[in-house]
């Protein structure tokens, strides 16, 4: 299987900027690991979009994957509770 190339929206760099360094690289790690089978076990679609999201420790990362050119874009990182609070975090 090929390897996908990852990619961040602008605005994730904003979201890293608030959790602390330990806690960027498991989710820096989750994500590498993701490049080989974005969708492996503990991916969840998100319902009515063409989304998908991790949970790593207390964040999420939700992001979308364009299989035409093997590429996950990043869209959000968040804490769990702020991302359930504000359904329009990950939109």
């Amino acid at each position: 299987m090929a390897s996908y190339s990852l990619k961040f929206k602008k605005s994730v760099a904003k979201d890293l900027r608030n959790i602390s360094n330990k806690d960027v690289k498991r989710i820096l790690s989750c994500l590498e690991s993701s490049r080989e089978n974005p969708r492996a076990d503990g991916c969840i679609k998100l319902s009515g979009q063409e989304r998908y999201r991790i949970r790593k420790g207390v964040y999420q990362i939700a992001y979308e994957i364009e299989y035409s050119k093997l590429i996950i874009l990043v869209v959000k990182v968040d804490h769990r509770s702020i991302v359930y609070n504000n359904s329009q975090q990950l939109r």
